[in-house]
């Protein structure tokens, strides 16, 4: 497996093993700068992903090593919440180079079928290397001997294979929070090798989705040569030594308890019954939660609901839509387009259709804190999720577990990984508009008793199969991999 994106620095000696016996690279920290009296301080991320691993890092003597968010800010390694957490420093160059430009004008796009072309830039791939090399650098140098490394998404998919060579006694894990793209999508990458090789370090690599597991195989052996059987296949280290390396898929989920407690706040549910005041009590709130990405289906979504205006099959008197699209890597060319195109959109509707009284659309382009989010959850009467391509969607699993009624209805791209699990959701191809039109009036119109009926067999699903189960089966398999 020699290649240049995975040599050692021949001047550097191999790390001496560190203190800490669990450890998770990702691309950012589990914490957030806040300022608190005028002082800058830090908080945990609210993200599910923190919540699962936080009790696992604490109970396993573990460490955190990402990036703080900031460019050109160099910290020393420090503790919070329970986590001794391990900066790596990005200049404003890397941050353009490696994560604006490989991972997300590159990686990302390609990852999503294409939707929006990727660039594919050399000195861009130059920069993922050196800042994937300061990723696993830093890993090896935290890592206790025979230590358990789980190295998190597509921003660091060389990390495993460099941190091999640099530690081959550790136990290594990897997992793809967004799709993986089929072989003929794949083979577009120049890279293609080196990156498969990456991830190839790993003894298990996770993914949201059967499928994910299966176009990821298929590209091994097709790239890389290896013979596979069941998603297990065969690599030879440099030391001549053969490993296997496993690719499963382990569909990831939310802290669906902690969500379930919100939504029973009486709080949080008078905040709901004032969003809905707020609104004009229209007889349906239609809702959509994304952030402002081209694979979210913003644009389609905005389509249907205008033409069912139109059609007169929904009216502004009795029905709104209620569109958050929280900002998202606003720098980007192509997230500049598309939020001139979806806020052109909403004017044009709104324009059109509004009443002195009444709003078509009320469009919020901002982020709001998770007991806000619940309360939206449980004003809005149908959640539309109609990405063009997603991992998983979280927010639909979210929706599930705040509707402790069992009302409330799910149209979801099919998509989304979270369409192989909430199979009782109206699932919709985002393309065909008449299609997702038919399944909104179905959705407003659907009987209380059938809507319960789907609902509490999704929200069974979501609330058996949550983020610490998700943690715990993929963390259990990756100490069996071997």
């Amino acid at each position: 497996m020699a290649d240049t994106a995975l040599e050692s620095d021949p001047a550097s000696a191999p790390p001496q093993p560190g203190d800490y016996d669990f450890i998770v690279v990702s691309n950012r920290l589990p914490v957030d700068r806040v300022t608190v009296d005028g002082r800058s301080d830090w908080r945990r991320s609210p993200g599910g992903l923190v919540t699962a691993l936080a009790p696992v890092m604490e109970h396993a003597d573990g460490a955190w090593v990402g990036w703080n968010g900031a460019a050109d800010e160099p910290l020393e390694e420090f503790d919070h919440s329970g986590m001794h957490l391990v900066p790596v420093d990005l200049s404003a160059r890397e941050v353009e180079l490696y994560y604006e430009g490989f991972a997300n004008a590159t990686l990302w796009p390609l990852y999503h079928d294409v939707i929006a072309p990727p660039e594919f830039h050399r000195t861009w791939w130059d920069a993922y290397r050196r800042v994937n090399r300061r990723f696993a650098e830093a890993s090896a140098k935290a890592a206790a001997e025979g230590a358990t490394v789980w190295v998190q998404d597509y921003q660091l998919q060389l990390v495993p294979a460099m941190l091999r060579q640099l530690r081959p006694d550790l136990r290594i894990g990897f997992f793809n929070h967004i799709p993986f793209p089929p072989l003929e999508i794949y083979a577009q990458l120049p890279w293609r090798q080196q990156v498969l090789e990456g991830l190839a370090g790993a003894d298990l690599i996770g993914f949201q989705r059967p499928g994910d597991a299966q176009n990821f195989t298929r590209c091994v052996r097709r790239f890389l040569g290896a013979q596979s059987r069941q998603g297990v296949f065969a690599i030879t280290d440099e030391d001549g030594a053969e490993r296997q390396v496993e690719a499963r898929a382990f569909p990831i989920s939310i802290d669906s308890r902690h969500i379930a407690e919100l939504a029973a706040d009486p709080d949080v549910i008078d905040r709901a019954r004032q969003i809905r005041h707020e609104l004009g009590d229209p007889t349906t709130v239609l809702l959509g939660v994304d952030r402002l990405d081209y694979t979210k289906g913003i644009p389609h979504r905005l389509k249907a609901f205008g033409e069912l205006l139109e059609d007169h099959r929904v009216s502004v008197e009795d029905c709104t839509l209620v569109q958050v699209a929280s900002p998202s890597r606003e720098r980007v060319e192509h997230y500049k387009t598309l939020r001139d195109e979806v806020e052109s959109t909403v004017g044009r509707i709104n324009g059109t259709y509004d009443t002195l009284e009444k709003t078509a659309i009320r469009y919020l382009h901002q982020s709001y804190p998770v007991e806000e989010m619940v309360a939206l959850y449980l004003a809005a009467d149908v959640l539309l999720v109609t990405a063009l391509r997603d991992g998983m969607n979280l927010v639909a699993k979210e929706y599930v577990a705040a509707r402790s009624r069992n009302n409330g209805v799910l149209v979801l791209s099919e998509f989304t990984g979270a369409a192989e699990q909430l199979r009782q959701a109206l699932l919709v191809n985002t393309h065909d508009i008449d299609g997702v039109k038919n399944a909104m009036v179905r959705a407003i119109h659907m009987e209380p008793r059938e809507a319960a009926r789907r609902m509490r067999a999704m929200r069974k699903q979501v609330l058996e199969h949550d983020v610490k189960r998700w943690s715990s089966d993929f963390l259990s398999a990756l100490q069996e991999s071997r």
